[in-house]
């Protein structure tokens, strides 16, 4: 019996749009079926021209239809709503759900690839609302260290892990503007996509994620000043979608600078948590990032120290680094010591590919260490509650 037209519909009746997460056939998004011996064309209508998600949505598409009986070959092809169809399409969804879902666009919105126009006002210029103000519920958890290479981006992709699967809403931003890594970390490599002019920053491991690494190319360098820096830290904060998470980790660069000083102003209930090996001098360096968050009026919350050990196959620990250090600077600081996260190989092959080890390997001994951690962050509670009652007007 011959294929039909049918039946390549049904069978592309179970894939979803990967942001509307409706059925393509619901959104009449199949514009046409074509088969010749075996050969199978199917093109689809795309809700903005450029769309990131064009890739996984053939995959979706190709990968649903060549199992049907005698289809040699699948081929996809693609094309654009018209404004017309776009605005049909919003009103049934506002109709089925009572809200706008997440299309990447409504309108043609990503043509910039979820790059705002430099020609309009942004920010606080226009109006827009700083959703981690004051009166914020969201847990905004600064991120530090006193100099690179100590692991503080990899501590903080853990612990966002760790308290995502701990049940917590978690997102990520990215504040190392020069030395990005977040979302290679995490395996992420869509780009954020644009709904009702706000990026949607795009998410892995039940962690959302905003980084200069979705806009710039990898080995392209990021030369800035520092208002430069103050004014990509407010379009983060106020264009980006970033919903209601109860926890923001802030991966803030290396040593006392422009971020840090643009976090008390944006981010007034933020807490910092500081990041050092077991070394002296990276312990004397980190000491210098405390007390400038203590200078800013930013409450340290507790230390963590990385590469504290290396356990062998015989379980000894070589202490490769030295010993001490966090316990020193967590009571130079008059905090407590939150964890020692051990060096373990796999957690540096697990950020190199974007497989956090805190998803892949739950029972390691530094993802129970990261799961120890988030449990006290969490536990602990806001550093600080500001109550609309107690304003002083």
């Amino acid at each position: 019996m011959a294929l039909s037209e049918h039946q390549v519909i049904e069978a592309l009746r179970p894939v979803t749009d990967p942001e509307l997460h409706v059925s393509i056939v619901e959104l009449d998004m199949i514009r046409g079926v074509e088969i010749r011996r075996g050969r199978v064309a199917v093109t689809v209508a795309l809700t903005v021209s450029g769309c990131p998600l064009r890739d996984e949505i053939t995959r979706r598409v190709t990968e649903a239809v060549r199992p049907l009986p005698g289809v040699r070959e699948v081929t996809v092809e693609l094309t654009v709503m018209t404004p017309q169809e776009l605005e049909s399409l919003r009103s049934r969804m506002m109709a089925r759900t009572g809200q706008v879902q997440d299309p990447a666009a409504w309108g043609g919105a990503n043509s910039g690839a979820g790059r705002p126009a430099a020609t309009q006002p942004l920010g606080h210029e226009s109006g827009r609302p700083n959703p981690f103000g004051p009166h914020s519920r969201t847990r905004v958890i600064g991120v530090s260290s006193g100099k690179g290479g100590v692991g503080k981006s990899s501590v903080t992709v853990n612990l966002a892990v760790s308290l995502a699967q701990a049940g917590h809403d978690v997102a990520i931003l990215d504040a190392d503007v020069y030395g990005f890594s977040i979302p290679g970390m995490l395996g992420i490599h869509a780009e954020p996509t644009v709904r009702e002019q706000k990026m949607v920053p795009p998410s892995a491991f039940g962690v959302r994620c905003m980084s200069m690494g979705f806009f710039v190319d990898d080995d392209q360098p990021v030369i800035w000043r520092g208002p430069m820096l103050h004014k990509a830290l407010e379009q983060f904060l106020v264009d980006v979608d970033w919903g209601d998470p109860e926890f923001l980790l802030v991966d803030m660069p290396p040593g006392t600078g422009d971020v840090a000083l643009s976090m008390a102003q944006y981010l007034p209930t933020s807490e910092v948590y500081v990041v050092t090996t077991p070394q002296p001098a990276a312990r004397r360096v980190a000491q210098r990032s405390a007390y400038m968050a203590k200078k800013i009026n930013l409450p340290v919350r507790g230390v963590i120290e990385n590469m504290s050990w290396l356990t062998g196959s015989d379980g000894s620990r070589q202490t490769l680094f030295g010993e001490g250090g966090g316990a020193e600077l967590a009571s130079e600081l008059g905090v407590p010591l939150l964890g020692q996260v051990p060096l373990d190989p796999a957690l540096r092959v697990g950020g190199d590919e974007g497989r956090p080890l805190s998803a892949t390997e739950p029972g390691s001994e530094a993802a129970q260490v990261f799961a120890a951690i988030a449990g006290q962050v969490a536990a602990r509670g806001p550093a600080r509650i500001f109550r609309p009652e107690l304003t002083i007007r």
